[in-house]
């Protein structure tokens, strides 16, 4: 599935992978999944793309080729496979900081002229993240094989697994970084799979209520259903008041934002961000991330898990400093959670194949997409089976 211009995906031939360096395998898919991070490609929000990129980085498979330095697995072996891609080798790798690698963005210079250093590679997420193949294909290669696929326990299933490749450890990483601890109050702006995920995260770590916010009540009704989240939509109340009322006038201990950066919301901020991005005066809509901080307790914490990819207007840095707040954010080190979670949904603690409402052919991704941009009928998250 390429990429062939803004909202143009199309289903085509491209040539097969191959094994370029020794420590690579060549993985035949059997499921990858759409990722609300691609839409921000669909709508040209990320510049970095060139016509014919195959796209996709949430996937799972079989191994049918590995080269000679790959020592963890053979073919046949049933793998998912971390959307970040790390080297296993440099100071950020072995310090589990994985999707932080020094090596494996191959275009650094993007990236360091914009956020001033240069993250990992990420399979099928522009030239500015490696320029990598995507996992939207029959055959993809993973480079660092060793470090980067990891195998599946007999007990999960394609469909649970393949969540266990990008939505499960980012939302994962969103609770434990954001330091939920037993008894607190977490808030998750997004129901989507992340934003679930993030708040299952929640509970499984000890939180006393966790609340999810977000305006499509299909996605609130599968999170209270799967999980018994609580619920907020923020087209019918209002939000602030709401968590002030449910936290004795507090606010949430940790706030997590799951939506990114073309946020939507309603009323004069919604049309500011909308208008400063179309002039091109901000890249990002940042309405979540405010949202967050400003309703978070004094010296809480607040994480962004949504992707941001420049820069933002009105952000409430004075909120930050003079409510001692914490702000952190980080890309997925999915080589640091994935085990565990592959532990955790083989032994119940952690669903995730419900988020499939749609598993169609690779033939029919143009529509997958469709689908889940559009939110028509229903859909949580496309996966696509080649």
């Amino acid at each position: 599935m390429c990429w062939e211009g803004i909202n143009d995906v199309r289903v085509q031939d491209v040539p097969d992978p191959r094994i370029l360096n020794r420590g690579d395998l060549i993985l035949k898919v059997r499921l990858s999944t759409a990722c609300g991070s691609d839409l921000h490609l669909l709508t040209g929000h990320i510049p970095f793309m060139q016509a014919g990129d195959v796209i996709g980085h949430e996937f799972m498979g079989e191994v049918v080729e590995v080269g000679p330095d790959v020592t963890r697995h053979k073919p046949g072996d049933r793998v998912v496979v971390a959307s970040f891609i790390g080297c296993g080798q440099c100071w950020y790798c072995r310090n589990d900081l994985w999707s932080l690698c020094d090596n494996t963005n191959t275009n650094p210079g993007i990236t360091q002229a914009l956020w001033g250093a240069d993250p990992g590679g990420i399979f099928g997420y522009s030239h500015a993240m490696g320029g990598y193949k995507g996992s939207h294909a029959e055959y993809v290669r993973v480079p660092f094989a060793d470090y980067n696929a990891i195998p599946i326990p007999d007990a999960v299933d394609d469909l649970s697994a393949v969540f266990a490749s990008d939505s499960a450890p980012t939302g994962w990483m969103g609770a434990d970084l954001g330091g939920v601890r037993a008894g607190d109050v977490v808030a998750v702006w997004g129901s989507g799979a992340v934003g679930q995920m993030a708040a299952r995260s929640a509970q499984l770590l000890g939180a006393e209520r966790v609340v999810v916010v977000d305006r499509f009540d299909y996605r609130l009704r599968q999170a209270e259903q799967v999980f018994g989240l609580e619920t907020l939509n923020y087209e019918h109340v209002d939000i602030g008041a709401a968590l002030r009322e449910m936290t004795g006038g507090r606010g949430p201990d940790v706030c997590i934002e799951a939506v990114g950066c073309e946020a939507h919301s309603y009323g004069p901020q919604h049309a500011y961000d909308q208008v400063k991005s179309k002039l091109k005066l901000e890249t990002d809509r940042p309405i979540a991330v405010r949202e967050a901080i400003h309703n978070c307790r004094k010296g809480g914490t607040v994480f962004v898990l949504g992707v941001f990819s420049g820069f933002v207007d009105k952000f409430p840095l004075g909120a930050v400093m003079n409510k001692g707040l914490t702000l952190r954010g980080a890309q997925q080190h999915g080589q640091r959670y994935i085990p565990m979670l592959l532990d955790r949904i083989a032994s119940g603690e952690l669903t995730t194949a419900h988020l499939a409402t749609h598993v169609l052919p690779l033939e029919e991704g143009a529509r997958g997409y469709r689908l889940f941009k559009e939110k028509e009928d229903d859909c949580v998250r496309a996966v696509f089976q080649p």
